[in-house]
This record gives C-alpha cells, structure tokens and sequence, in this order.
C-alpha cells in the first residue's frame, strides 16, 4: 500500500500512527487481527526504513544490522545466520566490516533496509526512504525494493510525494490531501478514472489539462477557448452545468498540417525528453501541453493543429470537482 500526496497531507503521521510513535484522537488500529491502540510500539512488531537511513556511525554495518536481534537477546549463531542472510539479499556481504560513512547513499539505505528486514516484522513502513538518492539509483533501488517486497510476502506501508514512484510500487495506493483520502485504487484505476480534479492532476507528469466550460443545449462543450461535440461529452443530461474538461498530455494529437475539424493553436515552446517530446502551447488563456512521440520538427511560434481523442476524456463538476460519469 503506497501513501502518496503534497508536504503536508498526512503521509508520515499515518506511518507514526501504525507504528505507535503518535496516539490516535480516534478510530481504530488492527494489526493481523489484534487491536493494537493502547499496544506500546516496542510491542506491535512494526518495522520503520527512514528517509535519512538513522545509521550507528560508530557501528560497522554488521552490527548496524544486527542490532534489533542483540537487543533481543538472540543468540550469536542466529545473528550471523540472520545477518548473512539478508545481507546476501541485499547485495552487502562484502561491506559488512566497513563503517557507514565509507558507503555510498545507496549502499547505507540498503543496511537501513537490512536493519529491517532481519526482524522477520508483521508490517513493514517505509518513509520516503529513496527521497535523498540521485534519479539514477533510486530507479534501482526501487527495482530492489519491489522484488524484495514479493519475495518477503510482508505487508508494507510506502510513504512518498512522488507519483511515479507510487505507481511503480503499489498494488494500492491512496492519495491524500489534507489529511484525508482523495482516492483508493490500483494504479491504472487512479490514473485512468481518477475520482476528482485533484487526483487526476496530481497523478501523472506532466499533469492532465483542464478547461473550463459548460455543456450547450445541443450536448456541446463550450468553454472560450473551444466549441465541440463528442461523443465523449456528458451530454444534454448536463445541459447548462458548468464543467471541466480533462485530458492527459499523451491524449492530444498536434500536428503542423492543420485540418478544418482540428482546433488551432500557437506553439509557445518545445521541451524535448529523449524519443519524446511535451510541447506547450495556449488555447485562448488556458495553457496546455501535449505529449509527442519522436522528433516531429516542431519550432515555437509556429501554427499547430491540435485533436483531442474522443474517448479518452474526463470530466469533473466545477464546483465541487468531482468526476461526472
């Protein structure tokens, strides 16, 4: 389950819920069937990976590892059973003698992984713990961080503000904001039928598009950028009502040759992402980006057409935001 929303929103203090650190002022909290609400949390088996590692520099990794087992007074054979274990897992036994600071930051979260891991927990809780690393690793990591949750099999909990990042993991995720739950879902569900405005734009880089209008007595959308009819449109059922359409980056199609049915447009810039390219443009004062697949020679300044696909619109109430179906 993957926690994901903006500064604020509650994430971490769900993390410090589960695992005891902060007191609930109500509701209830169940772990493998047991409520734990007055459960001290050396006691609710709960294991925490953090975003800044909380390493013992002083410590060599083995013991930085096996540190919750000494506290557990486990034998010394079980430790370095135990240690070699998941050090073998996560690709460390050859850095068990040296010290935190000789590690790279990848290196040192994988032992804050280790650490973890090597107490056999009911839950895992993971706070942002590839927020520090650099693009490139924490690609990786969350590559190893997904096979090591299938392999586990342990329930965890991943905080992040990164949608990327939630959709890669998840099986579900919930996007939060202010401290409550905008959506629950699988990640094509949140990214295809997302519930309201907020999670359809917080989902997806860039974002999706949004124009305001309202729906004509003929089953049009208006707005004063643009006048169609689709077959996608909530039609006459919403006559009059003020709406909002979206569309993601990948669902408009820009081309230079400018047809009689496309909309037409300025292109204000061009912003180019290796075989792909997200070029903006403004339709009347809405600013817009669509998502272009391979070179396509386009130059800001220039003319474009620009199609919406049909049937991959979205539309929310302006009032209140919510999807319309």
């Amino acid at each position: 389950m993957v926690l994901v929303g903006p500064s604020g929103s509650g994430k971490s203090t769900i993390l410090r819920l589960i695992s005891g650190l902060e007191k609930e002022s109500s509701g209830e909290i169940w772990i493998e069937g047991k409520l734990v609400n007055e459960v001290p949390p050396k006691d609710r088996d709960v294991a925490m990976v953090f975003q800044n590692y909380a390493l013992y520099p002083h410590m060599t990794i083995f013991d930085n590892i096996a540190f919750p087992l000494k506290l557990r007074r486990i034998s010394k054979t079980e430790i370095e059973d135990r240690v070699g274990e998941a050090a073998a897992l996560l690709g460390l036994k050859e850095l068990l003698k040296r010290k935190p600071a000789t590690l790279s930051g990848g290196q040192r979260q994988r032992v804050a992984l280790g650490r973890a891991i090597i107490r056999r927990p009911k839950i895992f809780l993971f706070d942002e713990p590839l927020s520090n690393l650099d693009a490139q690793l924490r690609t990786s990591l969350r590559g190893e961080l997904l096979r090591l949750q299938r392999q586990l099999k342990t329930t965890s909990v991943y905080v992040t503000h990164d949608q990327l990042e939630a959709l890669t993991l998840g099986d579900r995720v919930v996007v939060l904001k202010d401290g409550i739950s905008q959506q629950e879902g699988s990640p094509h569900q949140l990214y295809h039928r997302p519930a309201n405005r907020f999670v359809a734009e917080f989902i997806g880089s860039p974002g999706m598009n949004f124009i305001a209008g309202e729906i004509s007595d003929q089953g049009k959308f208006i707005s004063s950028d643009l006048r169609f009819s689709t077959a996608g449109s909530p039609g006459k059922a919403h006559t009059g009502k003020a709406v909002i359409l979206g569309i993601r980056p990948e669902d408009i199609e820009v081309s230079q040759n400018q047809k009689e049915e496309r909309v037409t447009a300025t292109l204000e810039y061009v912003e180019p992402a290796g075989g792909e390219s997200y070029l903006y443009f403004n339709l009347g004062k809405t600013r817009m980006v669509a998502k272009h697949v391979g070179e396509g020679g386009f130059k800001p300044g220039v003319p474009i057409g620009v199609n919406f696909k049909p049937d991959r619109l979205h539309w929310f109430d302006q009032e209140t935001g919510k999807r319309i179906e």
